[in-house]
C-alpha cells in the first residue's frame, strides 16, 4: 500500500497510450476503451469521432447524452488494492458498477481472469456476482429484521449453502472483522462503523476473488472511518485479496492504494502509484489535487537520492529504497551525515539533508533515475 516503489515503466505511459496494450498476465480485471453513455442513441457516441472529443457540456448540448465513463483502460493486478479516485460526477461509481455489469457498459472490452464479462449470459453473470466478486457499498444494505450473523450469512444462503455450514462460516467472518459477541444483535442496535463491518463480513463470507468497495466509509465519522481503513489494510495483509476501492478522498486513496486511477469527467487523467501521483502529477488538475499532500509522508528515498560520492557508498546508515522521506529525515538527523540507499547489497545512491529537503520543498524535478544514482 503506501510506500510502493515507483514502477518507471508504468509511469512512462499515459492511460491513453496503454489503452491498446495486451492485458497483464496476472490481471484480474482487464478493461480496454470502456464507455458508458446515458441518453438517446448512446451507442452512437463512442464510435463517432466528432463526438468523442467533445467536453461533457458540449456532448450534452449536442446529443442529450452524458458520457459517465469515457474511453477508460486499465488492468487490476491480482492481489493489489486498486483505487479509483475522483470528485462527485467523475464517473468512478459508474465505472465500478460496469465491472460486474450492474450497469451495462455502452462499448469496450471487459475481461475477468481472461473471460469476456460483456459476453457472459445471465447464468455466468450471476455466478460472477455471487461467487467471484463481492461489493461493499456506502449504504450498508443490511436486513433490519435479521441478526448480524444471519446478515453475514445471507450471501451463502443465496448460494444454497446449508444452514449449519453458512452460520459457521459467517461466525468466522464476524470474528475476523471484530464483531465477536455482537452476532445476535440487529443492525439497528449497532453503530455506523459496526454496521459497515457487518457489510464487510458479508462480502468476505462468500470468499470472493475480488472485493469492490464503492465509497464504503464516506458516511462514517472521521475516527470510525480511520478504524475501517485500518481494517481494510489489516485484511489485505492477512489475505492478499484483490480489491478495487472507490473514493473521493485523496488521503484515503494514498493510504490504501497500491495504484490510483484519478478520474475527471469520465476519463482517467493519471494512473500510477501514490508516489507517482504525488511526485509526478500528469497535469495541472492532478497537481492542484495533490498540492496539500505532505510529500514526505508519501515519497520515498528512491526519488530523493543522488549519486554516491567517493567513500559514501561504503559507510553511513543504510535505508531501503521504499523508505519514506519522513523516516529518512530522522535517520539522517541521527547519523549526522548522508545515508545510503541499499537494495540487495548494492548501493543505489545516497540521501542527505539537502536532497531530502529539496523533495519536501518541491524543488526536485522528478528525482534521479536509479541508473544515474548507481553510476
Amino acid at each position: 500500500m503506501a510506500g510502493t516503489v515507483i514502477d518507471a515503466s508504468a509511469s512512462d505511459k499515459s492511460p491513453a497510450e496503454s489503452a491498446g496494450s495486451a492485458p497483464e498476465q496476472d490481471a484480474v480485471f482487464a478493461v480496454r476503451k470502456l464507455w458508458k453513455v446515458f441518453g438517446p442513441k448512446a451507442d452512437k457516441v463512442p464510435g463517432d469521432a466528432s463526438l468523442t472529443d467533445l467536453s461533457a457540456q458540449e456532448l450534452r448540448e449536442k446529443t442529450g447524452c452524458t458520457a459517465a465513463v469515457r474511453d477508460v483502460s486499465f488492468d487490476v493486478k491480482k492481489g493489489e488494492v486498486f483505487v479509483v479516485m475522483g470528485l462527485s460526477g467523475s464517473g468512478k461509481s459508474t465505472l465500478v458498477r460496469c465491472l460486474t455489469r450492474l450497469i451495462e457498459p455502452t462499448s469496450g472490452d471487459l475481461e475477468m481472469d481472461g473471460e469476456d464479462v460483456r459476453g457472459m449470459d445471465k447464468s455466468s453473470l450471476r455466478e460472477l456476482r455471487r461467487h467471484r466478486a463481492a461489493m461493499v457499498f456506502q449504504h450498508f444494505g443490511l436486513l433490519p429484521h435479521r441478526s448480524v450473523l444471519d446478515n453475514v450469512a445471507y450471501g451463502l444462503e443465496i448460494q444454497g449453502v446449508g444452514k449449519a455450514e453458512r452460520r459457521a462460516r459467517a461466525m468466522e467472518m464476524v470474528e475476523k472483522v471484530g464483531l465477536g459477541g455482537l452476532e445476535q444483535r440487529r443492525p439497528g442496535q449497532l453503530s455506523g462503523g459496526q454496521q459497515q463491518r457487518v457489510g464487510l463480513a458479508r462480502a468476505l463470507t462468500v470468499d470472493p476473488e475480488i472485493l469492490l468497495f464503492d465509497e464504503p466509509f464516506s458516511a462514517l465519522d472521521p475516527l470510525i472511518r480511520r478504524d475501517m481503513q485500518e481494517e481494510v489494510i489489516r485484511l489485505h495483509k492477512e489475505e492478499g485479496r484483490t480489491m478495487v476501492f472507490i473514493t473521493h478522498d485523496l488521503a484515503e486513496a494514498l493510504l490504501l492504494g497500491d495504484r490510483i486511477a484519478l478520474m475527471r469527467d469520465g476519463k482517467i487523467v493519471q494512473l500510477g502509484t501514490p508516489e507517482e501521483i504525488v511526485g509526478s502529477p500528469a497535469d495541472d488538475y492532478v497537481r492542484d489535487f495533490v498540492r496539500d499532500v505532505p510529500r514526505e509522508q508519501v515519497l520515498t528515498v528512491r526519488r530523493a537520492m543522488r549519486p554516491a560520492e567517493s567513500g559514501e557508498a561504503d559507510e553511513g546508515a543504510a535505508l531501503a529504497p521504499d523508505t519514506l522521506i519522513s523516516d529518512a529525515i530522522e535517520a539522517v538527523a541521527r547519523s549526522g551525515g548522508a545515508a545510503r540507499v541499499v537494495e540487495d547489497g548494492r548501493c543505489l545512491g545516497v540521501v542527505d539533508h539537502a536532497c531530502l529537503l529539496n523533495v519536501v520543498a518541491r524543488l526536485d524535478e522528478g528525482g534521479p533515475a536509479e541508473e544515474e544514482a548507481a553510476a
